[in-house]
């Protein structure tokens, strides 16, 4: 049986790391409420850009009335052999099981995809480390090289440490790389494996299609894994007490306004023909797309922190509860033995 000094060394270094779990636990509260705020800043561009796009669509043909060819590439289907996956997970751990997921959302979805050309693109340090680990790294292939290189998975890109502080930039810039490989036809598809967050209890797995674009306003989801009663109850327990909101924000008056655009009854006369304007307006709409992708990764990596964190706090706190009773017992039983002892010497002598 342990000593009482080494048990009480044991309950210190359990405090300790229960105060660093704590604290942060807290430090992800805090930064989850800005994710959330700034999810929520951007989603008015969103939509409205997506009721201009709905507005256009209505009132223009999407497909060229004399050759029967889609105004703008990005609304081109094609048979679908080399796919482009945009793998989002976080830079960091100790965030439970949020990186694990989408990394085996990742790989189902590689394998739904049998004898299909697929290339990688990780955002995030977690997830490059572990597929890394698992498929050769390559650059970016023309058609007809991937076409030579048929059933193969390869990384072609990897971006790490971009949310320390995550802006549109990044996302339209990453959008234009995107799209310029579809419009050369190099890619027939890409899709983005990431954490959908409306709420602490609002979460989804999901893997959607960003190209092509299929309807305008709907998300073309091909796999989506809710959160499960009990995550939920977890979620409920860590934001007690942190200011974290448990529903996501009403936002209908917002949504409603935004869409008396797309609804009119009104005939407006364009300038620029169709083919210009869905050059313009497709591309940002993608780029928005893969924004709020990401802006909803970060925030739901600070919510799967902060539940972590919160688990591992009375992970600790039953810890010292358990270490204490032991030490007490070990205390009482060093006690006990030397009282027999006099007792037994005292009768010795007598």
């Amino acid at each position: 049986m342990a000593n009482i000094l080494d048990i009480r060394r044991r309950i210190r270094s359990v405090t300790n790391t229960r105060q660093i779990t704590k604290a942060m636990k807290m430090v992800s509260a805090a930064k989850l409420r800005r994710a959330q705020d700034r999810a929520l800043a951007a989603r008015p561009y969103a939509q409205m850009l997506t009721n201009v796009l709905k507005s256009l669509v209505s009132r223009a043909e999407i497909y060229d009335p004399e050759t029967g060819e889609p105004r703008h590439p990005l609304l081109a289907q094609r048979e679908e052999h080399n796919v482009l996956l945009l793998v989002v997970t976080g830079d960091k751990g100790l965030a439970g099981a949020f990186n694990t997921n989408i990394l085996k959302a990742a790989m189902r979805f590689l394998a739904s995809k049998p004898g299909k050309n697929i290339e990688i693109e990780t955002i995030g340090r977690k997830g490059r480390d572990f597929l890394r680990r698992r498929f050769a790294s390559a650059k970016p292939r023309t058609r007809d090289e991937a076409e030579q290189a048929r059933s193969q998975t390869t990384i072609v890109a990897e971006q790490v440490g971009v949310f320390n502080k995550i802006d549109y930039a990044f996302a339209e810039e990453l959008a234009e790389h995107v799209i310029e490989r579809y419009s050369n036809c190099e890619i027939d598809s890409v899709y983005l494996v990431f954490n959908e967050f409306k709420s602490v209890i609002s979460q989804r797995l999901i893997v959607e299609q960003i190209l092509p674009i299929e309807q305008i306003g709907e998300a073309a989801v091909r796999q989506a894994e809710q959160m499960d009663l009990r995550e939920k109850e977890r979620a409920v327990e860590a934001a007690k007490g942190t200011g974290v909101s448990l529903r996501p924000a009403d936002t209908r008056a917002i949504d409603e306004a935004a869409a008396k655009f797309g609804t009119a009854q009104v005939d407006y006369i364009y300038e620029q023909p169709p083919a210009e304007l869905f050059a313009g307006l497709l591309p940002k709409y993608v780029a928005v797309q893969i924004f709020r992708g990401l802006l909803e990764s970060v925030a739901a990596e600070h919510a799967a922190r902060m539940t972590a964190m919160e688990s591992a706090t009375n992970n600790a706190t039953e810890m010292i509860s358990s270490l204490t009773l032991v030490m007490n017992r070990v205390r009482q039983a060093k006690i006990t033995k030397e009282i027999i002892e006099i007792v037994s010497g005292a009768a010795a002598l007598s």
